[in-house]
C-alpha cells in the first residue's frame, strides 16, 4: 500500500471528516484562496468511519477560520487545532443560530432584493432539519446558494 506523505503543520488547524468531494468548494468558502497561507487538500482518503473522505490542512492563524461558515456547510466536520506541530484543541462544530451574508435570499420579493446595502440574515428555524429561514421575509435557505 502506497502511503502519501503531508508534512505536519506547525501552527493551523486540520479539518477532517469532510464528505468526499467537499473539500473544494469548503476551500472556497472558507476564502483559503484569499489569505496567504500553506494549504494541503487531501481528497478521497480512505476512512473506516466514511468510507472515503476529504481533508484540509492549513498552516495559519486559527482565528482566520469563521467556525459558523463551517457548521453552516457541515457540522459534522472535525476542526483540530495545532500548535508547535501538535493537536491541543477539537472544536465541536455547532449550528449557528444566525448567518450573515453566507447565503442570499432568493425571494425577488424579500426586503434584500430591494435594499442592497442590507446584510443578508438567515435564522436556524428547525436544528433537526437544519433549516434556515430569511430574517425579513422567512424564506428558507438553499445551501446551494451560497453568496461565495
Amino acid at each position: 500500500m502506497n502511503m502519501l506523505n503531508v508534512g505536519k503543520i506547525e501552527e493551523g488547524f486540520v479539518l477532517d471528516h469532510i464528505k468526499a468531494g467537499k473539500s473544494l468548494s469548503i476551500y472556497h468558502h472558507l476564502q483559503l484562496d484569499k489569505l496567504d497561507c500553506t494549504v494541503a487538500i487531501i481528497k478521497n482518503a480512505r476512512s473506516n468511519k466514511m468510507g472515503k473522505k476529504d481533508i484540509l490542512k492549513v498552516e495559519c492563524d486559527i482565528n482566520t477560520l469563521n467556525l459558523d461558515v463551517l457548521a453552516f456547510i457541515d457540522h459534522n466536520i472535525t476542526v483540530n487545532v495545532i500548535k508547535d506541530g501538535k493537536i491541543v484543541d477539537k472544536k465541536e462544530l455547532i449550528l449557528p443560530k444566525e448567518i450573515r451574508n453566507v447565503i442570499k435570499c432568493r425571494n425577488p420579493r424579500c426586503i434584500t432584493s430591494i435594499e442592497q446595502e442590507l446584510p443578508h440574515i438567515f435564522v436556524l428555524a428547525d436544528e433537526k432539519k437544519e433549516i434556515y429561514r430569511c430574517k425579513y421575509c422567512e424564506e428558507k435557505a438553499d445551501k446551494s446558494a451560497a453568496a461565495w
